[in-house]
């Protein structure tokens, strides 16, 4: 397995999928960095040699914002949301969604587990 950014890439995938597996990088920023680097987004892992491996870890480094960085960066921007109070701090603060989709039915990836709510029996006369 080669490992860059910290992270173990599979060996035995194509190079343009197996950088996905980077917190941080998508298929087009993969497609970008092989180019960058000159190497063929076809070839698998195993096939890479130390000097190809080492080109990506610099171009990683250089241009990007990955793994760990990222998500405390991401992390503090929805601190800074909710601190200020602004609708989608406050939407993150209740656990719902953010980007105006509808709750009545939906959105249990947000709310959770259904809480049952009991009705209240009607008083006889």
């Amino acid at each position: 397995m080669a490992r860059i950014a910290g992270v173990d890439i599979p060996d035995n995938k194509r190079g343009e999928i197996a950088l996905t597996y980077i917190f941080g990088i998508g298929k087009s920023s993969a497609q970008t960095i092989l180019e960058k680097a000159g190497i063929d987004p076809n070839k698998k892992v195993t096939e890479w040699s130390d000097d190809e491996a080492n080109a990506i870890r610099n171009i990683i480094a250089a241009e990007y914002r990955v793994e760990g960085v990222l998500k405390s960066e991401v992390q503090l921007n929805i601190k800074r949301l909710m601190d200020i109070g602004c609708y989608r701090g406050l939407r993150h603060r209740r656990g719902l969604p953010v980007r105006g989709q509808k709750t009545k039915n939906n959105s249990r990836t947000r709310k959770g587990k259904r809480k049952t709510v009991a009705n209240k029996k009607k008083a006889t006369k």
